[in-house]
Parts: structure tokens; sequence; C-alpha cells
């Protein structure tokens, strides 16, 4: 036998014990907490405004302390500029996606990928049993969690853009 191989054999070993350490991490332990919020009756350009400001792509939007929706920077540029609406007027519960999938803080990380994978998502809320948000679980945080050398970790884990 090649002696690469082997090494070849040993590291896939290791590769998957680890990965399956992770995968039966909870969801707390992955999700970034308390993520940004903004009340569902807040205009567009608030929004886009806490987004620059935060140097984040996503923010999860509540009706009182429920969770209501999630809008990305692409809704803002797709559903509101592009339909020339005014971000002064419109609000982001005009243009947030309503139809979310969530998980509980509990779950396990391996059910949030299956979750990501079976419905194409990049980024899930975290919710308890009343729908209050606690948290967002995205692609980087597992990428991070899974392989903190890998590209997807490295971009993750870079600071903002100025």
């Amino acid at each position: 036998m090649h002696p690469q191989a082997s090494s070849h054999r040993v590291e896939h070993a290791a590769d998957r014990e680890f990965l399956e350490d992770v995968m039966n991490h909870t969801v707390r332990d992955v999700m970034t907490p308390i993520p940004r919020t903004l009340p569902a009756s807040d205009s567009v350009l608030l929004a886009a405004r806490a987004m620059r400001e935060h140097d984040i792509g996503t923010i999860i939007v509540v009706e009182g302390d429920r969770l209501y929706g999630i809008l990305t920077d692409r809704d803002i540029v797709v559903r509101a500029l592009a339909d020339g609406k005014d971000p002064m007027t419109t609000q982001v519960s005009e243009i947030c996606s309503r139809e979310l999938t969530t998980v509980q803080p509990t779950d396990r990380v391996g059910a949030a990928v299956r979750l990501m994978r079976q419905k194409a998502l990049r980024r899930l809320p975290v919710v308890d049993n009343d729908g209050e948000v606690l948290g967002i679980v995205s692609l980087g945080d597992l990428a991070v969690e899974r392989d903190r050398q890998s590209a997807l970790a490295d971009i993750s884990a870079a600071p903002p853009n100025v």
C-alpha cells in the first residue's frame, strides 16, 4: 500500500470524527446571539443604514418580541429599489421574507445543516418555544465551527469592509 493512501485514510477518519462531534453540538453553541432586529414598521432606509452601521447583510424583523420576517440587503435592492419603492416610506414588512424556517437553540447542528441543505438557506433564525428571537445561525457560523482554516471561515471571520 502506498504510504500516502494510509495517511489520507487517517486524515479522513479524523475529519469524520471531528465532523460528527460538530454535528452533535447544539445550535446554541454556534449561533450568533442577539442578532440585529428592527420592528416591521421601520422604513427600508433605516434597515439599510443599520446594515451599513453594523456591517451586516441580514436583519431580523420583529413585531413586538416575536419573529415577523427576515430582511437581507438583496431584498432591499430587488424588492424595493429595483421596483421603484421609496426607501423612506416603504416599511420593511412590505419587502421582508415571511415564509421562514427556524430552529431552536437546543436543536442539533446536524439538523440545522440538513434544513439549510434541503431548503437552500443561508441562515436560520433561532427562536424559543414562544417565537422570541434568540439568535441566528448562518453558513458562516457553521463554517467557522467546522473548520476554522476554511476559506468560508476566513471570509466570515474577516474584519468588515470600510
